[in-house]
């Protein structure tokens, strides 16, 4: 690690963002490093597989905010009934953001729609390419990080405004007849309910909502029932299938998801192993104007199957399927 950062030092960088997970706080692999700024956005069911509890969750990824010292800044999401817990033991200045509540840094979302949002940051209008009410928030972050940096407001508004989303995040596809494909990374229960509450957002409650979704294997077991309850509660149509089984039964991991379908939706949830196959599915269901989400894989090209890793690409095959060449 230090040996990484000396070398962008080497090479005039003047700033490194560090995304810090709960192993490297729980094994220490982050301790020597003085941080300026540390920055909490959320945090969701996810890696009990390693923590076993979610109470050691947070433990350890409160201990980061806990090693700040007082030079340092702590930026909170408020949305997150979390965020004061993060901080209750740090000497760093707090500082606070949120979408709809009283914060230090706040923002509104006043327009929604499949090419962006018209967001309202620090009473200021400004047009983002990003959807969703959790992209709003994670910009708001990105603003107040770089205010405590001493960056200029209208510089970083502008900044935000000219951003790209990343591959494989929210990336929307359409079809030549109208049919709209959303690959994105979702792959905890909480991140596929955002991303399904964005859709809903934006939709017209005319069209279909359709959910492709697997659960990774060798992970933690406990979400695969919620993560198919998330797909049901905000889809017309669920398709369970395989993501990354790894060294487990891909049949089997979707046993475990099935396991929170209810009777009374059963109807409206298909099982096929095959991803390939399942998108195939999902584009012959669809109608023009219907929505398919393919989540879980995103940006990776590859499906890991007891070792190897076997060329998949989601976006690659929801444009074939689509008869679209890139």
């Amino acid at each position: 690690m230090q040996q990484l950062m000396a070398a962008m030092v080497e090479e005039g960088c003047e700033y490194c963002f560090m995304e810090v997970s709960s192993h490297a706080t729980h094994q220490k692999r982050v301790q020597g490093i003085n941080f300026k700024g540390a920055i909490f956005t959320n945090i969701t069911l996810d890696h009990l597989d390693y923590h076993k509890t979610f109470a050691e969750y947070i433990k350890a990824k409160k201990l980061f905010f806990d090693h700040l010292d007082k030079e340092a800044f702590a930026v909170i999401n408020i949305d997150d009934k979390n965020g004061n817990i993060m901080v209750q033991n740090t000497k760093a200045k707090v500082t606070t953001f949120s979408i709809g509540k009283m914060a230090d840094y706040q923002c509104k979302v006043l327009e929604s729609h499949f090419d962006g949002m018209l967001l309202e940051i620090d009473q200021t209008e400004i047009w983002t390419r990003f959807i969703g009410h959790f992209n709003a928030s994670n910009l708001l972050a990105v603003y107040a990080t770089a205010i405590n940096l001493g960056q200029d407001k209208d510089e970083v508004l502008t900044k935000i405004s000219n951003l790209k989303p990343v591959q494989g995040r929210f990336e929307i596809i359409r079809s030549t007849d109208g049919k709209f494909g959303i690959v994105d990374y979702a792959h905890t229960p909480d991140a596929l309910k955002n991303v399904l509450k964005a859709i809903n957002e934006i939709r017209q409650n005319t069209e279909q909502v359709i959910t492709v979704v697997g659960c990774g294997g060798d992970r933690d077991k406990s979400k695969r029932p919620i993560m198919a309850q998330e797909a049901i509660a905000q889809s017309n149509k669920v398709i369970l299938t395989s993501d990354n089984p790894r060294t487990e039964d891909p049949e089997q991991i979707i046993k475990d998801m099935e396991t929170g379908v209810k009777k009374q939706d059963q109807y409206k949830v298909l099982s096929i192993v095959n991803r390939r196959e399942a998108i195939k599915t999902a584009t012959m269901l669809a109608q023009p104007g219907d929505i398919i989400l393919i989540a879980g894989k995103g940006h990776e090209t590859y499906q890991e199957v007891n070792g190897v890793k076997h060329h998949f690409d989601d976006k690659e095959e929801i444009m074939n399927f689509f008869g679209i060449k890139e």
